[in-house]
């Protein structure tokens, strides 16, 4: 019986060794409206404040833009009369 859970331990243990990777972090910059990600390796980069920005900078470089989803405009509070 220990034979069996040891081989079944051992059986669990190299398919999650084998089969996962490590968790990405959060790359979205929440104070940038556009963000640019590279096909290659899919690293994301969310500094650009305006779509041409973005595409004159993904140009010939296997990138594309698009708006960013966690971006959180600045709103300047009202001033009282």
């Amino acid at each position: 019986m220990k034979i069996r859970a040891a081989l079944v331990w051992i059986i669990l243990g190299t398919g999650l060794a084998c089969c996962t990777r490590p968790a990405m972090a959060q790359t979205y910059a929440p104070n940038y409206p556009v963000c640019l990600q590279y096909a290659r390796d899919g690293y994301i980069d969310c500094s650009f404040t305006s779509m041409p920005q973005c595409n004159a900078t993904a140009s010939g470089r296997g990138a594309t833009c698009s708006a960013n989803p966690y971006f959180a405009p600045s709103v300047q509070p009202t001033r009282r009369r």
